[in-house]
C-alpha cells in the first residue's frame, strides 16, 4: 500500500507544481531559488527526454503507455512478494513519474518542464526537468541495480 501511496505522491505532486508554473511563471521568465542554484523557469516538451522524438508524438505516446503497462504489470505482479523493497521503490518511482508525464503528453499535448540546476557545466545548465523526470531518472537506477542478467532478484 506504501508504494501506491508514493505512486500518487509522486503524480499529484508534480501535476499541482506544473499547473502552479503554467499559471504563476511567464514564458522566458527565470526565477533564482536555493542561492541561484535552481532555476525556476517554464518549458513545454514536446517529445521525451532533451526533446527526443518530438516530431514523432503519437509513436512517443504508444511507447510511453505501452511502457507504464509493463511496469504496472511487473509492479503489481511483484506487490505480494517479500523482500523486494529496492525493486518496487524504483518501479514506484518510474510509474509515478512516467504517469504524470504521460498524463501531460495525452491531456496536454507536451509536458511541463519547470526547473534547471545552475552549474558550472553549461551544457546541464540548459537541461529543464521536473519532478517526474528525477523520478523516472532515479527509479531507473534502482530497478537496475536491482536486476541481474535480465531476472530480477
Amino acid at each position: 500500500m506504501k508504494f501506491a501511496a508514493l505512486i500518487f505522491t509522486i503524480f499529484g505532486g508534480d501535476f499541482f507544481l506544473k499547473n502552479y508554473m503554467e499559471k504563476h511563471l511567464k514564458w522566458g521568465e527565470e526565477k533564482g531559488i536555493c542561492k541561484g542554484r535552481i532555476l525556476l523557469r517554464r518549458y513545454h516538451n514536446s517529445g521525451a527526454a532533451l526533446n527526443i522524438l518530438n516530431k514523432c508524438q503519437k509513436t512517443l505516446k504508444v511507447i510511453c503507455g505501452g511502457m507504464l503497462l509493463i511496469l504496472g504489470a511487473v509492479w503489481f505482479l511483484l506487490m505480494r512478494k517479500k523482500d523486494n523493497f529496492g525493486i518496487m521503490l524504483g518501479l514506484s518511482l518510474l510509474l509515478g513519474g512516467g504517469a504524470s508525464n504521460y498524463y501531460d503528453r495525452i491531456f496536454r499535448g507536451y509536458v511541463v518542464d519547470y526547473f534547471s540546476f545552475h552549474t558550472s557545466w553549461k551544457w546541464l545548465d540548459r537541461i529543464i526537468f521536473n519532478i517526474s523526470d528525477l523520478c523516472i531518472f532515479l527509479g531507473g537506477i534502482m530497478v537496475m541495480l536491482k536486476c541481474k542478467r535480465g531476472f530480477l532478484v
